[in-house]
């Protein structure tokens, strides 16, 4: 009667029984990483992966700072910091108790200031419970100063407009080329996305101090958020500079199937959820249409999804043939758990997509976070309850 039961099981149920349940995770999820280093060969070179770090509950961000430190968000509202290629066993204090951790919400980002240098300041992205009843969760932007492994001096640079809390969404940032902050919002099916009033589904340009630049697209509009670069977004999960355009690329998490590679352009709407080339998780197509005038095509799709995070160029040395080539997290290949891998597209000078290559699956492990590290290397975090943190290297 139970196996009877389990078999007609609607396919959301199955997907739900999944999310809520640890043991299903562990049976049918990504397997135990082990300790490496695991020689690798890709299509155009061998690689040697090895870890810098076990012990991290689902990682979210990394940064690097001058000294040579690494600091890592844990989604569970804390943040970690690795010393000598040591993780530290103590949590970093000092930040603010208003971090609301639940599911996929919590702390998110972790960006150095441009200047962090002399003034010592980081920039972290969290959510924030506003009110219990009726449920409003806020997307937080915050400064604070980093010095002798702590946190002080927490101060909020922008709080969003509040939902329900459902679906989570990522908060990216990014350093753009014009030294402006840039910050990814995701959004619901709400439609916030569309909603000029709304930051969700946005891409924002501030200044370092959370300020509006008087240049962005919308300025002086009174009917929109002066603060929104572009519209139509779902979950950017990614954002990156491109080192030799000085483009703003992003990646963004549709619903099943429909991820997107972007290069983000100043007042454009990107369609969410009016295009897309995505299904509801229910199966029905999200839109007549992967394509309206007016909207911007995104550079790259995936079908099936990839369930991307992270997003990284390659500027080292050691790989020639990956120079310029994007780089993404995926936590899973078409909705099927324990099928996550890194994602690396070769696009051309003109853009346009070339070659597009699955990396890692011997690792079977769901990746959050990709960076260049300044050494050259490039580095990434697992999406795991026993997290870690890892590096390419030239195999021997």
């Amino acid at each position: 009667m139970n196996i009877r039961f389990q078999i007609t099981l609607p396919p959301f149920t199955v997907l739900l029984a999944f999310l809520i349940s640890p043991n299903l995770q562990a049976q049918f999820g990504s397997s135990p990483l082990g300790d490496g280093p695991w020689d690798i060969q890709t299509y155009q070179a061998r690689i040697q992966v090895e870890v810098v770090a076990h012990g991290l509950p689902h990682p979210w961000s990394l940064a690097f700072l001058p000294n040579g430190d690494m600091l890592v968000t844990e989604r569970e509202g804390h943040l970690r910091l690795i010393h000598d290629g040591k993780l530290e066993p103590e949590y970093i204090p000092g930040l603010p108790d208003t971090i609301y951790v639940e599911r996929l919400l919590g702390l998110m980002e972790v960006l150095p200031h441009p200047d962090f240098a002399s003034n010592r300041r980081l920039y972290l992205t969290y959510h924030k419970l506003l009110s219990s009843e009726p449920k409003e969760v806020a997307f937080v932007l915050a400064s604070a100063r980093y010095d002798n492994n702590r946190i002080t001096d927490v101060k909020e640079l922008l709080v969003s407009d509040t939902w329900d809390g459902a679906g989570g969404g990522a908060a990216r940032l990014a350093i753009g080329s014009d030294n402006k902050l840039y910050m990814g919002v995701g959004a619901t099916r709400d439609g916030s996305a569309q909603d000029i009033l709304s930051l969700r589904g946005k891409i924002l340009r501030l200044n370092l101090d959370g300020s509006v630049p008087e240049d962005n697209p919308f300025a002086g509009l009174g009917e929109y958020r002066p603060e929104i670069f572009s519209l139509g977004h779902r979950n950017p999960s990614g954002l990156a500079v491109h080192p030799e355009t000085g483009e703003l690329w992003e990646v963004e998490y549709g619903p099943n199937g429909g991820d997107e590679v972007n290069i983000i352009l100043a007042g454009n709407n990107y369609g969410w959820p009016l295009v897309s080339f995505g299904r509801e998780y229910s199966g029905p197509y999200v839109s007549p249409t992967p394509h309206m005038e007016g909207m911007q095509r995104p550079l790259s799709a995936f079908i099936p999804g990839i369930s991307p995070s992270g997003l990284s160029f390659y500027t080292g040395t050691d790989f020639p043939t990956w120079t310029t080539s994007a780089f993404i997290g995926a936590q899973r290949v078409g909705q099927l758990p324990g099928t996550g891998r890194m994602v690396r597209i070769f696009y051309d000078e003109n853009g346009d997509e070339r070659q597009r290559e699955d990396m890692l699956l011997s690792l079977n492990q769901r990746i959050r976070d990709i960076r260049m590290g300044p050494n050259g290397l490039l580095y990434f975090l697992t999406e795991e309850q026993d997290g870690a943190l890892l590096v390419i290297k030239k195999a021997e």
